[in-house]
C-alpha cells in the first residue's frame, strides 16, 4: 500500500466494538472483513516458498549430472538424456540399449521444418502463467467461461456455476501448476459474466439458470458461498454492469433488460441469515422493466434482440446495452431509452400511424407514468398499430431462431464492447472489424488488423487490448494504431481483465495469462533475458515408454494369444499404447456406409468396436489402462490407451481423418490419426494406408504427402464424445475451437506444429529390383542389409521424396508382407499364383524434437527419443500381414509453472533495472483540484477544476462517490454508507466523472445538484409505492482518483465534500474556526485554490472538519 495515497477502505472497517458482541449476523455486512485466515495463508505461502526453492536445487542438481554423464561422443544418431529421476548408469545403460537409425532427407525446412520451442516463447512478451493450459478432460463441466477483477483480486466463472478466486499478492506463489485460489460450492448452472462491485465489496455473477447470485469478496479460510441469489430471468443472464447510481442491469434473451435498484439490493443486505430467503425474494421482486416505458413509443419491436452485452458510460450516466446488429442507448439515472441505431449508425425508427405523428425527439423523451396517464397512452394506439407491433416483434424472434442455428449469418455481427477513459466506445465484429463510436452513439471511424473474430476488450490508460478467436491478442492507442500483438494462446482468447499491473488474458481452453501492461515495451525483453537464464532452475525432465503397435488384419479377427504376443508381452512398463490397424473391414458395402457416416460426421462400426473392446482386455491383464480416444475411417482404425498414473499428465485428444482413395474421397486408401497432449507437449500418433503394387512409389508419395498437409485435428474421437462433450452442440464447439486454435502459423500443416509424430501402418513400399524366389532366399539366409537396399522406402526418404526428416530404426527382422494364413514360420510367404514378393509394407516411422545431433532434453529441444525395440510378431498367423511394434523411450521437457512463477516474482521484485524501469513508467502524475469542499442548493452548478501540473506525462482521473451522509441539526453528518460500486447519488450529477489531462493542462468537471428525485417502489415491474426522498441536508464525499497512464495499482486521492443544503439559509463549514454560520442561498464558498498534490494535503485541510 503506498502511503502516498488517500485509502478508500478506512470505511471498510468502520463499526462500534460495544456493540459487535450483540449485533443479529447478517447475511451480509459491508463492514466486516474476515481476517481469521490470514495466519493460515501466510503459513501455506510460506510452506509452498520453502517446497519451489527445494525445487530448485533439485533440478539444479540433476540438470549438473545431466550434463557430467552425457558421453562426449555418441554411437548414434538418436541418444537423448535420461530422465530427472534416473542415475547416470541408468542413462549410460539406455543409450548404449537404443536401437540405430535411419534418418530421411529433407527435414527440418519448409513444412517440415520443427516448430520453434524454448525456456520463453521468442514471439510474444513473457507471461505470468496464472492458471496453465488445462487438460480438457480435467476441465469437464468446469471450464472457466469468464473473469473480472476487483483491486485485489482475480475473479473467474466456471460451467459448473462456481467461481474461483485469486489474490493479487499470491500469484507469485503456490506449489501447484496454477497459482493459489479459493473456490466455491458449484451450483451447477453455468456462469456467463461477473462484475465486481467495489462499494459493496461484492461480485455480482450472472447464471445460465437465470439467477444471479452475489459473492463477498472477503471471505473465511473455510471457503465461501453466495451471499444472496434471486431468479432474474427466464433465460440465461448474458450480461450485466452496474451504473453509475449503483443500480444493477441484467440483460437476457429476446431484449429482457432488468433493473435491480440500488436501494433493494442494500436492503437485502440488512437481512439475518435466517432471512435469507426474504432477501432473495425483496430483491428478486424490485425489478424495474426499462422497455415498459418504450412499449407504448413503438420501439418495442426493435428492442427483441438477445441483451449480449451491457456497458455503463459513467463519465456520462448512460448504458450502452448490445445485441449482435443492433445498440440502445439509456439514462443511467432516469432509464429512459435515448436512442436506437444499428451497426452501422443509422438510427431505428417506427412508422406510427397518423394520429401519432411524432418526430423521433418527441418519442424518446417520453417518460414512464404510472396510473391513468399510462393507460391513455396506451389506449391511443390503434388496433392495427399494436397487431403491426407484434406481427414486427415475432419476425425479429424468428430472425434471432434463424441466427442460432446458422442460418442469415452476418459478419459484422458485435461480438465485443468497451468505454475507453476519454469517452469513446470501441466494438468488435466477428470479421474482425473495429469500431471506434462517440458516447452519443455516432459511428466515428473503422479499423482492420485481423481477420479473425474479435473476441473482448480490456483497456487501461491509453491503451486498448484486443482478443481474437484466433488466440491472437492486439495492443491500440485510444487513436486506433496498432502498438503490437502476438499469439497469447492455442485457442481463442474469450474475456480480458485488468490488475495488479497485468491484463489478464482467458482462454477458451481455460488458461489464464498475465502480461504486463507495458507490452510490448522495453520491459519485454529485460524479463526474456533473465527467464532464460534461469531455465535449468525450472525444467524438469519426465521419462515415459510409448509402445506403437500396427497391423494389416486383412478383414480377419485374431486370437487372444495373437494379441498377447503381439501387445500384452512388452506392455508391462509402457506408459502409452497406441494401436493402428489396417482393413479393418473392406468391401464397397463398407467404404460407401463408412463415407456417407463421414459426411453426417458419424464413424466407427461394429467391427472395429469388436478390436478395441478385444485390445482392451488384453491390456487389462497386465497393467492398468485406459482409452482415451479412438478412430476410424472405414477399414482404418487408430486407438490409445494410457496407464492409469499418466491421467493427470495427458488428455486432450482430438481425432482426424484423411480419405486419399478414390479422387481423395473413399477411405479405403487415407489416414486416421489422434493428437494428444503429454506433460504439456504435443505428440500426434498416425495410421496410414497407401496405395498398393509395386510400380505406384509416385502415388504412395502423393498419399502422405496428401496427409501430412491436410490432416486437421479437433473432432473428439468416440469415447471422448460420449464423456464429455454430451451433445452435437459441444462436439462441434469443441471441433471449432481447436481447428482455430492448434494452427498457429499460417499456412503450416498441423502436424509440423507437433512436438513428436509417430506414423504407423501399411505404407505399401516394396522390394524392388527382385525376384520372388531371390527374396525367399536372402530372407532364409537373414541377409537383411541387401534387402533393405532394394527397400522403396528407404530409397524415396533418402532422395528426400517421402516422410522428410522423418527416423525409423535399422530394420532387423523379416518381411512382413505377403503370408498364407495360418501358415507359421518363414515357409509361409505367399505360395498362391501372384507369388508376391516379400516386403517390408508395415512400418513405424518418427520425428521428435531434434533439429541437429542433440542428445539432451532441454525446453529449446523438449521431446527427444530413443527406440529400444523395433520387431515383427512372426508367430502370429491371422492374416497376410504381421504385426509389428515398436517401443520408444522419451524423455520430455517440461517447466515447472510453481517454480517459474516464483523466479519471475523474484524477477520482478528484485532486478534493480526492471524495478527502476517500473517506478519511471509508473509515476503517478502531479495534480491539484481547485476545491475541496462545495455547497450546492437550487439546482446549483459548480465547476471543478483538476489542474495536471506535470509537463510530460498524461493525468487520467476517475471520480466516484465514497458515499453520502445525513446532515444533522448539529451539523455533523451521520448514517454514512456507499452506493453499489461507490455510485453517486442520485440528487448529484457530476460530468464527466472520467478523463485524460494532458500535460500543463485543466479538466473541468461539472457537479450539478438535481432535484429531490421522486423515488418508487418497483414490485414485479409494476410501481407500487412513491414518495419524495428525504428533504434533509445531504452530504457526499467524492473521491478524484489520479491515475498515471501505466499504474494499475495506485493512485492519489483527492477528497471533495460536497453538501447539498436544502433549507434558504445555508450552513458553511469554516475549516478554522470549526463553527457554521450563515450564509446567502445558492451562493457557492469554496476553498481557496491551493496545491493538493497528495492525499495528505487533502486530509490535512479536512482535518478539523466534522467526518461522517
Amino acid at each position: 500500500m503506498d502511503l502516498n495515497d488517500d485509502v478508500l477502505s478506512s470505511y471498510s472497517h468502520h463499526h462500534h466494538d460495544d456493540d459487535s458482541s450483540v449485533r443479529t449476523p447478517k447475511i451480509f455486512d459491508r463492514y466486516f472483513s474476515s481476517s481469521s485466515s490470514s495466519s493460515d495463508d501466510e503459513s501455506q505461502l510460506s510452506n509452498s516458498s520453502m517446497e519451489a526453492t527445494s525445487k530448485r536445487l533439485d533440478y539444479m542438481i540433476q540438470f549438473l549430472d545431466r550434463k557430467l554423464s552425457s558421453p562426449s561422443n555418441s554411437n548414434y544418431t538418436n541418444n537423448n538424456a535420461n530422465s530427472a529421476d534416473n542415475d547416470t548408469n541408468n542413462s549410460k545403460r539406455n543409450k548404449s540399449s537404443a536401437l540405430s537409425e535411419f534418418i530421411g532427407k529433407g527435414g527440418g525446412t519448409g513444412i517440415f521444418r520443427l516448430p520453434v520451442r524454448g525456456a520463453v516463447h521468442t514471439g510474444r512478451p513473457p507471461s505470468l502463467e496464472v492458471q496453465p493450459h488445462p487438460l480438457r478432460e480435467s476441465q469437464i463441466g468446469g471450464s472457466l467461461r469468464t473473469i473480472t477483477t476487483t483491486e485485489t483480486q482475480l475473479w473467474t466463472g466456471s460451467d459448473n456455476g462456481g467461481v474461483q478466486v485469486w489474490q493479487f499478492k499470491d500469484l507469485y506463489g503456490g506449489c501447484g501448476d496454477s497459482a493459489p485460489y479459493r473456490e466455491s460450492v458449484a451450483v451447477g448452472s453455468g456462469v456467463t459474466c461477473m462484475v465486481g462491485d467495489e462499494g459493496s465489496r461484492v461480485v455480482w455473477s450472472g447464471h445460465r439458470d437465470g439467477r444471479v447470485r452475489c459473492w463477498k469478496m472477503d471471505f473465511s479460510s473455510d471457503g465461501f458461498r453466495e451471499v444472496v441469489s434471486w431468479v432474474a430471468h427466464r433465460g440465461p443472464i448474458l450480461s450485466m454492469v452496474i451504473t453509475r447510481y449503483g443500480d444493477l442491469w441484467s440483460g437476457s434473451e429476446g431484449g429482457a433488460i432488468k433493473i435491480w435498484p440500488w436501494e433493494a439490493i442494500e436492503k437485502s443486505f440488512s437481512f439475518t441469515e435466517e432471512e435469507r430467503h426474504m432477501a432473495s425474494l425483496l430483491v428478486e421482486r424490485s425489478y424495474i422493466d426499462p422497455r415498459s416505458q418504450v412499449t407504448i413509443n413503438g420501439f418495442c419491436n426493435v428492442l427483441t434482440s438477445d441483451i449480449r452485452y451491457l456497458l455503463s458510460d459513467n463519465s456520462r450516466a448512460k448504458v450502452w446495452s448490445a445485441g449482435y446488429l443492433s445498440f440502445a442507448l439509456w439514462d443511467a439515472h432516469t432509464r429512459e431509452l435515448l436512442k436506437i441505431f444499428n451497426i452501422d449508425g443509422q438510427i431505428e425508427r417506427m412508422d406510427m400511424s397518423s394520429a401519432q405523428d411524432f418526430t423521433f425527439e418527441d418519442e424518446i423523451k417520453m417518460k414512464i407514468v404510472a396510473g391513468p396517464k399510462k393507460e391513455k397512452n396506451q389506449s391511443s394506439f390503434g388496433f392495427f398499430q399494436r397487431s403491426r407491433n407484434a406481427i414486427m416483434g415475432a419476425a425479429d424472434a424468428v430472425r434471432r431462431v434463424a441466427a442460432k442455428s446458422g442460418f442469415g449469418d452476418d459478419n459484422r455481427r458485435t461480438e465485443a464492447l468497451i468505454i475507453t477513459v476519454d469517452g469513446m466506445i470501441w466494438t468488435g465484429c466477428a470479421n474482425g472489424l473495429l469500431v471506434q463510436w462517440d458516447g452519443n452513439g455516432n459511428r466515428f471511424q473503422d479499423f482492420q488488423y485481423h481477420s479473425f473474430a474479435v473476441q473482448c476488450f480490456c483497456t487501461f490508460g491509453l491503451r486498448i487490448w484486443v482478443g481474437y478467436a484466433s488466440g491472437t491478442i492486439q495492443v491500440l492507442d485510444l487513436e486506433g494504431n496498432l502498438l503490437g500483438g502476438w499469439v497469447a494462446h492455442s485457442s481463442p482468447v474469450i474475456k480480458m481483465a485488468v490488475g495488479a499491473g497485468y491484463i489478464f488474458t482467458l482462454a477458451n481452453h481455460g488458461g489464464i495469462r498475465g502480461w504486463s501492461v507495458l507490452s510490448p515495451g522495453p520491459l519485454d525483453k529485460m524479463l526474456h533475458s533473465e527467464l532464460a537464464g534461469k531455465e535449468f532452475l525450472y525444467t524438469r525432465i519426465e521419462n515415459l515408454k510409448i509402445l506403437a503397435g500396427t497391423w494389416n488384419v486383412a478383414q480377419g479377427r485374431a486370437s487372444c494369444d495373437s494379441l498377447i504376443s503381439w501387445l500384452g508381452s512388452v506392455a508391462g512398463d509402457v506408459g502409452i499404447v497406441v494401436v493402428g490397424l489396417q482393413e479393418v473391414e473392406m468391401g464397397a458395402g463398407v467404404l460407401a456406409m463408412s463415407a456417407a457416416k463421414e459426411t453426417v460426421g458419424l464413424e466407427g462400426s461394429s467391427v472395429g468396436q469388436w478390436w478395441l473392446d478385444m485390445i482392451d482386455k488384453t491390456l487389462d491383464e497386465g497393467p492398468s489402462f485406459e482409452r482415451v480416444g479412438s478412430r476410424q475411417l472405414a477399414g482404418l482404425l487408430i486407438a490409445v490407451w494410457i496407464r492409469n498414473n499418466l491421467k493427470a499428465y495427458v488428455g486432450d485428444v482430438d481425432a482426424a481423418a484423411v480419405p486419399c482413395g478414390f479422387g481423395r474421397a473413399i477411405g479405403n486408401k487415407g489416414a486416421v490419426g489422434l493428437r494428444i497432449r503429454v506433460y504439456n507437449r504435443i505428440i500426434c500418433f498416425i495410421n496410414c494406408h497407401f496405395a498398393a503394387h509395386v510400380e505406384a512409389v509416385n502415388r504412395r508419395n502423393a498419399d502422405f504427402d496428401h496427409v501430412y498437409r491436410t490432416m486437421t485435428f479437433g473432432r473428439p474421437s468416440n469415447l471422448f464424445n460420449a464423456a464429455a462433450a454430451g451433445s452435437s452442440s459441444a462436439v462441434q464447439m469443441l471441433r471449432t475451437t481447436n481447428v482455430m486454435g492448434a494452427n498457429s502459423s499460417e499456412g503450416m500443416p498441423e502436424l509440423s506444429e507437433a512436438d513428436m509424430v509417430i506414423f504407423l501402418g501399411d505404407f505399401n513400399y516394396r522390394l524392388g529390383g527382385i525376384s520372388y524366389d531371390e527374396a525367399r532366399d536372402f530372407i532364409s539366409q537373414r541377409c537383411f542389409d541387401w534387402l533393405r537396399e532394394r527397400d522403396q522406402l528407404r530409397a524415396e526418404m533418402e532422395a528426400g521424396n517421402v516422410f522428410q526428416g522423418m527416423r525409423e530404426a535399422v530394420i532387423r527382422f523379416p518381411p512382413t508382407y505377403k503370408f498364407d494364413k495360418h501358415q507359421p514360420g518363414l515357409a509361409g510367404y505367399d505360395s498362391g499364383e501372384k507369388k508376391r514378393v516379400p516386403a517390408w509394407c508395415d512400418r513405424i516411422l518418427y520425428r521428435d524434437s531434434r533439429s541437429t545431433q542433440v542428445s539432451e532434453s532441454s525446453l529449446e529441444c523438449p521431446v527427444v527419443s530413443l527406440i529400444s525395440q523395433y520387431d515383427a510378431c512372426m508367430d502370429v498367423t491371422d492374416s497376410d500381414h504381421k504385426p509389428v511394434r515398436c517401443i520408444f523411450s522419451v524423455d520430455i521437457a517440461r517447466v515447472d509453472e510453481s517454480v517459474r512463477r516464483q523466479e519471475f516474482g523474484d524477477i520482478m521484485k528484485s532486478n534493480v533495472e526492471i524495478r527502476h524501469l517500473l517506478e519511471e513508467q509508473c509515476k503517478i502524475p502531479e495534480t491539484i483540484v481547485s476545491t475541496n469542499n462545495i455547497i450546492l442548493q437550487n439546482q446549483d452548478t459548480t465547476i471543478l477544476r483538476i489542474t495536471n501540473k506535470c509537463g510530460k506525462s498524461v493525468a487520467l482521473f476517475e471520480i466516484i462517490c465514497e458515499g453520502q451522509s445525513t446532515i444533522n441539526e448539529d451539523g455533523r453528518a451521520s448514517d454514512h454508507h456507499p452506493r453499489g460500486s461507490f455510485g453517486f447519488p442520485r440528487w448529484l450529477e457530476v460530468i464527466p466523472a472520467a478523463g485524460v489531462i494532458k500535460p500543463d493542462h485543466i479538466a473541468e468537471v461539472s457537479v450539478h445538484l438535481e432535484d429531490f428525485p421522486t423515488l418508487e417502489e418497483f414490485v414485479d415491474g409494476v410501481p407500487q409505492n412513491s414518495w419524495c426522498e428525504d428533504t434533509r441536508d445531504r452530504e457526499a464525499i467524492l473521491v478524484i482518483k489520479v491515475h498515471g497512464t501505466n499504474n494499475t495499482n495506485h493512485s492519489r486521492n483527492h477528497r471533495i465534500r460536497v453538501r447539498h443544503c436544502c433549507s434558504s439559509q445555508t450552513v458553511r463549514i469554516d475549516p478554522k474556526s470549526n463553527r457554521s454560520r450563515q450564509v446567502q442561498g445558492s451562493l457557492l464558498h469554496r476553498s481557496d485554490y491551493q496545491r493538493l498534490s497528495s492525499s495528505y494535503d487533502v486530509v490535512d485541510h479536512l482535518r478539523n472538519l466534522h467526518s461522517p
